[in-house]
């Protein structure tokens, strides 16, 4: 059964806190188009952080018709937290610190909700990082962005998903240089069960294989010992715990192993390694997940398109599919919980 069609228990409807991204790009129309999907607002409660012109906008710019509007959220519409502060001012393809501070404002907005019970998942539409950067975030990614507001401080990882196949970094935006310096077996062991996790809650049985770091497997020492001092005790140490998981293996022959269904999750050791080959299987339609995190976050895993804003031709694959894992993750999340009565106040 794929994400798009798992079920969604009735009685455990998730509410889905969800904004435009970068006002600059491509999200908003995405965001459009994935609420003009009827499966949308059937599977979830969608509150749209947004000023309704904002949201009037994105509707225009994919040719498609408005959803009503209620307080309730019910089947067919969506509910639109529009906070009263004015839209952001500006040039459409452009990084700015203008937009980088209006997609902050939205997503600290969506947080918020999640911390104070009202929302169960957030999905996002693309940012751009310059932009955020220009707008004051210190922190590196989104990640560590939301990691920090909602005060976490355990493994995180970013996810990527695509056709099936989840992978997980044990190192992510840092330089080449230093990625040897972070893998160590208790990172591996920590991402190793972050990807278990992640899979399980999704509704999957996870199958993980790790890569090597270094070519050919490391040559038994040959070309680094990374493999037998860190990776392998730390595919060990989490095959400890009961995880079905099995490596080091050569970074260039394990995704064909995928492909041929041996894994349905790979934890790979730096930023490339893992996105080079799943940007090769299939570039459309891939989904970022902001891992470890004690709420399902989720994002297309491609960017804002500076180059095509305005021409109404955004493929909203991985909006829909961010959405899908999302809403997904949060239903197993609340059939997992207390049966007591949903008390949560009204947005």
């Amino acid at each position: 059964m794929s994400t798009t069609d798992t079920p969604v228990d009735a009685h455990h409807r998730p509410t889905v806190a969800l904004t435009l991204g970068d006002p600059a790009g491509i999200g908003p129309e995405l965001v459009a188009r994935l609420l003009h999907r009827p499966r949308t607002t059937e599977r979830a409660r969608v509150l749209v952080l947004a000023a309704r012109a904002e949201l009037e906008a994105a509707y225009r710019a994919a040719g498609v018709p408005p959803l009503p509007v209620g307080a309730d959220g019910a089947p067919g519409t969506v509910v639109l937290l529009d906070d009263g502060t004015p839209p952001a001012q500006v040039a459409p393809g452009r990084t700015s610190a203008e937009a980088g501070a209006r997609a902050l404002h939205q997503l600290d907005r969506a947080v918020g909700l999640v911390r104070e019970g009202r929302a169960d998942a957030i999905v996002f539409a693309p940012l751009n990082k310059t932009s955020l950067h220009l707008a004051g975030m210190v922190e590196e990614d989104e990640l560590r962005w939301f990691a920090s507001r909602l005060g976490h401080s355990g493994p995180t990882s970013e996810l990527n998903v695509l056709d099936g196949l989840w992978t997980a970094r044990v190192t992510s935006h840092i330089p080449l240089s230093a990625v040897a310096g972070k893998v160590t077996a208790e990172r591996v062991e920590a991402i190793t069960t972050l990807l278990h996790e992640a899979l399980r809650d999704a509704g999957h049985e996870p199958r993980l294989g790790v890569c090597a770091l270094n070519p050919h497997n490391g040559e038994n020492g040959a070309f680094g010992r990374e493999e037998i001092d860190q990776i392998r005790p730390g595919v060990e140490r989490a095959r400890a715990r009961g995880i079905d998981v099995s490596g080091p293996f050569p970074s260039d022959t394990i995704f064909l192993a995928a492909r041929r269904g041996d894994f349905n999750g790979i934890v790979t050791m730096f930023h490339d390694q893992g996105q080079i080959a799943m940007k090769l299987i299939g570039f459309s339609g891939g989904v970022t997940v902001q891992g470890g995190l004690p709420v399902p976050i989720a994002t297309p895993a491609h960017g804002t398109a500076f180059d095509i804003v305005g021409r109404g031709v955004a493929d909203p694959t991985s909006t829909i599919n961010a959405f899908d894992i999302a809403v997904s993750t949060a239903t197993a999340a609340l059939t997992r919980a207390t049966t007591t009565p949903d008390r949560r106040p009204a947005p």
